[in-house]
């Protein structure tokens, strides 16, 4: 291509060395990875930038050549579902452009040169630590546990407006062949369904035919625990129209579920998304939850049972308990973002970290370009995260919502960035996500128990989420943080807040919630919120961020049924209504903010009334009658609060499953070393401290039979005890210490004479220089035998 530049680099025998060590350090770190066969010069690239100013060079989104690890390196790459033929087309011409781009242009990949060429460069970012995708190159595949098979396609649903811990990973798990249906069609009237759910984020371990048309289900436990079934997602072909199926789930664990009150599972049909865009729906009949009456003494079951028609013969459905959102949809919104030239100018991607598996956890941090420096660090920060975790899918939903406004050009969101630095975490699960798990990472524990956790290694998701806050504190204060859950009991939306005990800023945690329930009144229920910290949900996220100095730390649970307030009372939650709540949530933080603070006080108002009400409710169901006209503000908020039950994760809470093996040999080497532990040999001195004690002890029993027999007053006997008690005390803390200070020795007994009755005393006194002293001589007199050691 450039034939007179390759001649003259030819004609060049020996390398600079600075730019030989230069090339090598480049290189190292990813920012310079060119062969020194051919070097064009900085006219030539000059060149190449004037026709192609819009090109990013080869890999500067995060393309890193040799800070990944092997494993990583040699694994391939998934090209998603989510990206149309004609750009499939135009990324690859772009990668034919970044062929002459990655040539070595530039001896360092951080410069930047202007459309024009002009010699005025200035550094590109730094480069994250980990690989990313880039506008020109595909998505990072999902990495799976090596016991996970998993089928070769790729599934995209439209959206209607064997171990027993984990070990190791790789992209499309378990090597090998993937094993064959259990079941195999015997001609085109075999009426058999299939069943799979190999797929991302699918749940089901086996389904039984019991009937021609009736199916028991079991769902697969999350991985590496023997609980938490309550995530399901699988696909069923080979359908007949006209016939009605019925499926039951016979292992579910939670005794109250929504589907008692009228919830319905979700399905969705390929036919239907094809010919007449229809998406996720929800259907079924005849549906009730109830308890296995199967009695062997082991854990209680439930079971979930409903019938279906499907639509089409021949159809490939889906059944699902909520609109899935996997991490392969997160990497395609993100992509979009990037992909974008306004949205990636104040929307920075980086990585948190890996997680188990190895899969990358995102961190997005959304902020307008300050103009100063003292602006950029007025700003405060905004916290927000969703799937911990991996079967709530409801939070991922809120999360895109608010993630689409607070990107856009609305008004209202540029205002957002100008004042606030949103960090915003928006899987922190993935390897959960895409295991199909519904509470537990691989570590087979619940993350939402561990936020206090030193345990990097085992939940390292948590753990630089965490330590990404606590950075971001000692920065700017940090306003709000807030984690969006899926709730399978109540209905509405809410959030789980912490009671504030400084009486400066009573009630204050609460009227972010209040103001949240005036903008969106027929979705978010305050009545349903609740602000007591229970000892279980000490190692949650909301408070420990809480704990850390973060005052409004919230939860946010959105349920997977619908709302029972308003115009939308009584039917279920869309897409579209989750992601408006995202939108709500930004338009509540200007209304929390807003200089006049007029809103914020009269929330508080409404707060004071609503809580006189409540304590009065307390009191009469107590049938008591208490005026609280001057103390009702004292009065504990906890108190009057019910538990935010409803959650089983304390059952994941506790060790790694990987560590539990080790924890117990350690208790069982503990056991051991104790039986074997021999009783310790006492020195003379303490053997005859302890001869001198048990002197004491019956010397005092005669004292007190003693004193009995002579008639003491009442009096007298009760200050003896005390005394005695310093006495017995003193002694033994003697006793406990094998190495006396120097400066004192233990005098063994003392006299004191009252009415012939001698009572003896446990004291200390000084050195023998000391104790030569006349008030020693005159008040004191050494017992026979005391200085005999």
């Amino acid at each position: 291509m450039f034939p007179a530049l390759e001649t003259e680099v030819k004609q060049e025998s020996l390398p600079d060395p600075y730019e030989d060590f230069m090339y090598h350090h480049l290189q190292y770190y990813g920012y310079f990875k060119g062969h020194r066969g051919s070097l064009p010069t900085s006219a030539t690239h000059q060149h190449v930038w004037k026709n192609n100013p819009r090109y990013l060079l080869s890999g500067s989104f995060g393309e890193r050549q040799g800070m990944v690890p092997d494993p990583l390196q040699k694994e391939k790459l998934l090209w998603p579902t989510c990206i149309s033929s004609p750009v499939h087309r135009q990324i690859e011409a772009v990668s034919r452009d970044s062929l002459m781009l990655s040539s070595p242009l530039l001896k360092s990949r951080q410069l930047l040169h202007d459309e024009f060429g002009e010699v005025s460069p200035c550094l590109r970012e730094p480069r994250d630590l980990f690989t990313f995708f880039s506008s020109s190159g595909p998505l990072q595949a999902p990495r799976w546990p090596i016991e996970c098979e998993v089928i070769k396609e790729n599934l995209h649903h439209i959206v209607p407006t064997e171990g027993s811990y984990f070990t190791s990973s790789r992209v499309g798990g378990k090597r090998g062949i993937i094993k064959e249906l259990a079941v195999t069609l015997q001609g085109p009237e075999d009426k058999t369904l299939l069943f799979e759910s190999r797929f991302e984020s699918g749940n089901l371990q086996k389904a039984v035919r019991v009937d021609t048309y009736e199916y028991e289900l079991t769902l697969r436990t999350d991985l590496y625990t023997n609980k938490h079934t309550q995530w399901f997602y699988f696909r069923v072909q080979n359908t007949r129209k006209d016939a009605t199926y019925r499926f039951t789930i016979v292992n579910l664990l939670k005794p109250k579920s929504l589907y008692t009150i009228g919830m319905k599972p979700l399905m969705y049909s390929q036919l239907d998304a094809k010919t007449h865009n229809i998406g996720w729906r929800r259907e079924g009949n005849e549906i009730r939850y109830y308890k296995n009456n199967r009695d062997d003494g082991q854990q209680a079951f439930y079971c979930l049972t409903w019938t279906i028609q499907f639509p089409h013969d021949q159809d490939t459905c889906f059944f699902a308990h909520f609109y899935p959102y996997t991490y392969t949809d997160l990497q395609c919104y993100l992509l979009s973002v990037t992909n974008n030239p306004v949205q990636s100018q104040f929307c920075k991607l980086r990585t948190l970290c890996r997680s188990l598996a190895g899969n990358t956890v995102y961190l997005l941090t959304i902020t307008n370009p300050s103009r100063t420096p003292q602006e950029a660090a007025a700003k405060k920060a905004v916290v927000l995260s969703a799937r911990v975790h991996p079967g709530e899918s409801n939070g991922s939903w809120i999360m895109k919502g608010f993630l689409d406004f607070i990107l856009s050009n609305s008004p209202d969101a540029q205002l957002l960035r100008d004042i606030f630095v949103f960090k915003v975490v928006p899987m922190l699960n993935p390897d959960g996500v895409i295991v199909g798990n519904y509470r537990c990472s691989l570590a087979g524990r619940d993350l939402n128990r561990h936020y206090k956790t030193i345990l990097k290694e085992s939940f390292p998701c948590i753990w630089y989420t965490r330590n990404m806050i606590k950075r971001l504190l000692e920065e700017r204060e940090v306003l709000l943080y807030c984690d969006f859950h899926g709730h399978s009991r109540k209905n509405n939306i809410f959030l789980y807040g912490c009671n504030n005990n400084d009486r400066k800023y009573w009630l204050h945690e609460r009227v972010f919630p209040l103001m949240l329930s005036k903008n969106a009144p027929d979705k978010f229920s305050f009545h349903s919120c609740n602000f007591k910290v229970q000892k279980c949900k000490e190692g949650t996220g909301r408070v420990v961020m809480w704990r850390m100095g973060i005052l409004n730390s919230y939860t946010m649970e959105s349920t997977f049924g619908g709302s029972t307030l308003g115009n939308k009372r009584d039917t279920h939650f869309t897409t579209e209504d989750l992601k408006s709540l995202g939108y709500h949530v930004c338009d509540t933080l200007l209304d929390f903010c807003d200089p006049d603070r007029t809103k914020f006080m009269q929330c508080l108002t409404e707060l004071k009334e609503l809580l006189q009400q409540e304590i009065h409710k307390k009191f009469n169901e107590l049938g008591q009658d208490m005026d609280l006209e001057g103390s009702w503000s004292d009065i504990c908020l906890s108190d009057i609060e019910s538990s935010t039950s409803g959650s089983d994760s304390s059952l994941s809470d506790g060790l790694p499953v990987h560590l539990l093996n080790v924890a117990d040999e350690l208790n069982q080497k503990k056991k051991m070393y104790k039986k074997k532990k021999k009783k310790l040999l006492q020195t003379r001195k303490q053997r005859n401290e302890q001869y001198q004690k048990n002197n004491w002890m019956q010397e005092l029993k005669l004292t007190e039979d003693a004193l009995e027999r002579a008639g003491f007053a009442s009096s007298t006997l009760q200050k003896q005890p005390t005394f005695f008690r310093n006495s017995e005390n003193a002694s033994s803390s003697a006793m406990r210490n094998e190495k006396p200070r120097l400066n004192e020795v233990v005098v063994l007994s003392l006299t004191l004479c009252c009415d012939s009755l001698i009572f003896p005393i446990s004291t200390s006194v000084p050195q023998a220089e000391e104790y030569n002293s006349p008030l020693c001589h005159s008040s004191l007199s050494m017992p026979p035998g005391a200085g005999k050691h």
